[in-house]
């Protein structure tokens, strides 16, 4: 085990690059979540239809989800701190284009590009996270991480609001050009310096792999996202996917410096991580597509109740990170990472049950059960796999977490959305009785607390203690 000595940069847990690593999490979710609110604004403006200015959302997230491994590799390449900055900057120029831009086209390009930026933040900030404190403070950092990203999420829909009411749909871009001007400022100012690119110095980014695996995460993100409603297209876009999927395995078993080393997955800590981390989107992603619809066919609550009664996962998720942090660095990641699947697992059985008896008082509780035990296993998760990788992997590992929550996120939105429809009878929820709604919505969290015995049986497996490096 190597013996960690802090020095002046690790010594403060709150330093300058810890501060912009959080406001760097914060803008990739508050990339998302704050523009949200702005479609109804952008169409009247653009005057284009609904699913045209969804684009708006869905080239961000296209965008992350396809760059944001070979991001993660750049940071392992090219040093972590060097990327993240340029990350800061791209995203503050993208948001700066945003501000302007004259047609919705501009607007989707230049988001596009914020995504790209977005993608740098959410890979870099994880592994960077790791080289500024020791070992034994990791799931401090990182809990903060969760906190800030549930601040963006929770403070996105509701400060987006205010802006557009006051300002105009430009604010909310001016408004994330200033956040990352200042976390670009601060990440310069800070002393800490993270990984050197001289012992990579003759390496260089595999642009052939990234191709192949951008093509394919494309595919999947198209389908998925259901942006080609025919089931032919969907089934041509799966079958690309796996296309693209053999040629990149193909391509990196044969490059010099691979995208994605493939041995790592022989580390059967990482693969346990990487399907943990998926099957959990897979099931928190169903609160925020099948939540909604239950709330306003199956309860009867307007659309100002829904928003207040949802808004309660984010907030305790921001107050709930640091201490999961800090749980995880007091007993170990593997044990709070244990609990905080068994809470989540209590949290979808409750939330498929006390509804139905309680009505929003259940559905409230258990929001306040099933969100601590999410932010509990993400920061013994993130824990967990940045002790395990390799130093010169940290940047490529902390991608594939970013992806395998984003894969995680649109399989939930499609296979979910999918469940419920199925056993509601009829995609048109409005002509269904509020009855079989509910029936619908206890099917999905019963499916989704199955997820979670299947991932705490992984966590379990005798290969996926962490590794000390």
């Amino acid at each position: 085990m190597t013996k960690h000595t802090p020095d002046r940069g690790r010594s403060s847990f709150l330093n300058g690059n810890a501060i912009a690593l959080a406001l760097s999490m914060l803008l990739a979710s508050l990339g998302v979540s704050i523009a949200t609110v702005a479609l109804p604004a952008l169409s009247r403006e653009f005057s284009v239809s609904v699913s045209d200015v969804q684009w708006v959302i869905l080239a961000y997230l296209l965008a992350v989800t396809v760059t944001v491994v070979p991001a993660g590799r750049m940071g392992d390449l090219f040093g972590h701190r060097r990327v993240l900055l340029i990350g800061l900057a791209v995203f503050a120029a993208a948001s700066a284009l945003s501000s302007v831009a004259p047609t919705l086209a501009v607007l989707v390009i230049a988001r596009a590009v914020q995504g790209i930026g977005g993608a740098i933040l959410m890979a870099l900030t994880v592994s960077a996270a790791r080289e500024l404190v020791s070992v034994d403070r990791t799931g401090s950092l990182m809990g903060l991480l969760g906190s800030m990203s549930a601040v963006g999420t929770a403070l996105g829909p509701s400060l987006g609001g205010v802006l557009i009411s006051s300002f105009g749909w430009r604010s909310c871009f001016v408004l994330m050009t200033a956040l990352g001007l200042g976390a670009l400022l601060t990440a310069i100012r800070g002393s800490a310096r993270t990984n050197s690119p001289a012992e990579t110095a003759n390496l260089s980014l595999d642009l052939p792999g990234s191709l192949a695996l951008g093509l394919a995460l494309a595919f999947y993100a198209l389908a998925m996202t259901g942006t080609f409603s025919s089931r032919i297209s969907g089934s041509l876009l799966l079958t690309a996917c796996g296309l693209a999927t053999v040629l990149f395995i193909v391509l990196e078993r044969r490059a010099k410096s691979p995208l994605v080393h493939l041995p790592a997955f022989r580390n059967h800590t990482i693969l346990a991580s990487l399907f943990m981390n998926l099957l959990v989107s897979t099931g928190m992603m169903a609160t925020l597509v099948i939540g909604p619809f239950y709330l306003i066919f199956g309860l009867g609550l307007n659309e100002a109740l829904v928003g207040m009664t949802m808004a309660v996962g984010p907030v305790v998720a921001a107050v709930s990170g640091v201490p999961a942090g800090r749980l995880t660095d007091r007993f170990g990641p593997a044990a709070i990472l244990l609990a905080g699947l068994a809470e989540m697992m209590v949290g979808f059985i409750c939330l498929a049950f006390l509804p139905g008896l309680l009505g929003v008082g259940g559905y409230v509780l258990s929001l306040a059960i099933l969100t601590p035990g999410f932010q509990l296993f993400l920061a013994a998760n993130n824990t967990t796999m940045m002790i395990a990788a390799e130093a010169n992997q940290r940047g490529m590992l902390s991608g594939l977490l970013g992806l395998s929550r984003n894969l995680g996120f649109m399989t939930g939105a499609s296979g979910m959305s999918a469940l419920f429809a199925a056993v509601v009878g009829t995609r048109n929820i409005q002509l269904a009785a509020s009855e079989t709604v509910s029936k619908g919505f206890l099917v999905v969290f019963l499916a989704a607390a199955g997820l979670m015995i299947i991932a705490m049986a992984a966590s379990r497996s005798p290969f996926s203690s962490p590794r000390s490096p």
